[in-house]
């Protein structure tokens, strides 16, 4: 009889062992799956930040494009005068 507990034990341990290993080889994989992700999504982030413009920057490139346009519009201006007065 006491054999048998101990035989019953010694499988029930067996067992418990072998669930045990099955769920943490899942939980191992998925933890590297999730690692991998990661990994990816930080690449995507900088790819996209790389390739996008700040809003600073297309503030900046507004003004210049402004300032541009004002200098081409004063010399237009000063041309009109010249042909009015002229």
């Amino acid at each position: 009889m006491e054999m048998m507990i101990s035989a019953a034990l010694g499988l029930w341990s067996l067992a418990i062992s072998v669930v045990l290993s099955i769920i943490g080889y899942a939980v191992r994989e998925k933890l590297d799956k999730i690692k991998e992700l990661d990994e990816k999504l930080n690449a995507t982030r900088v790819e996209v930040a790389r390739d996008n413009v700040t809003q600073a920057e297309i503030d900046k490139i507004m003004v210049h494009i402004d300032q541009r346009f004002n200098k081409l519009e004063a010399k237009i201006d000063q041309l009109i005068q010249g042909k009015i007065n002229a």
